[in-house]
């Protein structure tokens, strides 16, 4: 990995982002690892960010003497509810820490898996995701794992995701990294149930986007659940039915179920779909959003999930959000 020693002190060369792994089964553990990380970037000038559990927080915080200069954040305030918004509140971290002087960024991280397994695929899509989509940003994350508490399928994909592994002080290119592209694209789509049940809403080829909103707003209109969930639901199916007639090929297709806990929508088109696995994670043209690109994007923060499956006949994009 491309590291530097310079006064005893192990920083990272270049404003490319690291990202690597911790496992740990004890506090001696992740202290053996975590407050060298922490210590050394202080005496680089880095600023340091501790994202985690109040376990570890407090760890770190009780082990560098509650120094002033680590910057200790909640843990929901980094990991939002939906991954794309982490992203971006990483991206404006190390953006506001730099502008204030800062040469670079260190993280201890600990993200949240959730309790289930669809839960878990979201969070493992986001550590393959980091590796892209945080590459121009000069921020070194170190995420720690315990492995005392994480199932094993999370602790796998945490091993094909991160590109280092750091044991105390040692920190050593790890073996088991796949390639992120490759590893997105090998990810399943689970099967959703109620798609096994007749739609509330089936149109097989979208003529007018207008109507066919008003018939979708219909439709959740009698929906229970918080109005600003069941909009921004509404929004996300306007932008990806957009998104297929502007960008696939005809004919459009929709389908709409919906249940006490949660809301699901399908939208088909003949074209190829998206071919980049990191689709959605940003604007596709940046801080430029006039020139479009943001459908994806919207709908991945917008819905709890958005998965796309390209098949012979075309692809279909499947938006998820539960009622909560």
């Amino acid at each position: 990995m491309d590291t530097a020693l310079q006064d005893g002190v192990v920083r990272a060369r270049g404003p490319r982002y690291r990202h690597d792994a911790l496992f740990f089964s004890s506090p001696g553990e992740l202290a053996a690892a975590t407050v060298p990380f922490v210590r050394d970037g202080l005496a680089a000038g880095d600023a340091v960010v501790v994202a985690a559990s109040p376990a570890t927080a407090d760890l770190v915080r009780t082990a560098v003497d509650g120094d002033e200069r680590v910057r200790m954040l909640e843990r929901g305030e980094a990991y939002a509810r939906r991954t794309p918004a982490a992203v971006t509140a990483f991206r404006r971290l190390t953006d506001e820490l730099t502008a204030a002087g800062a040469a670079g960024v260190r993280v201890v991280g600990e993200t949240d898996f959730g309790r289930t397994e669809r839960e878990w695929l979201e969070w493992q899509r986001y550590e393959a995701v980091l590796n892209r989509v945080l590459a121009p940003w000069p921020l070194w994350g170190l995420c720690v794992f315990d492995t005392t508490r994480l199932p094993e399928p999370v602790l796998e994909s945490v091993a094909r995701t991160h590109p280092a592994v750091v044991v105390g002080r040692s920190r050593t290119a790890n073996p088991h990294f796949v390639d992120p592209a490759e590893y997105l694209r090998g990810l399943p789509v689970p099967p959703e149930p109620l798609q096994g049940s007749a739609p509330r809403l089936a149109v097989d080829d979208v003529a007018d986007p207008i109507a066919l909103r008003h018939a979708v707003a219909a439709e959740l209109a009698s929906v229970r659940g918080p109005r600003e969930v069941v909009e921004d639901f509404l929004l996300a199916v306007d932008e990806t039915t957009s998104n297929a007639i502007r960008h696939g090929a005809p004919p459009v297709g929709l389908r709409l179920w919906t249940s006490a806990d949660r809301l699901v929508c399908t939208v088909t088109d003949a074209g190829p779909g998206p071919d980049d696995p990191f689709a959605g994670y940003g604007p596709a043209h940046g801080t430029d959003l006039s020139r479009g690109g943001m459908g994806v994007w919207l709908a991945r923060q917008l819905c709890d999930h958005v998965d796309i499956s390209p098949g012979p006949d075309g692809v279909t994009v499947r938006l998820t959000t539960a009622l909560r």
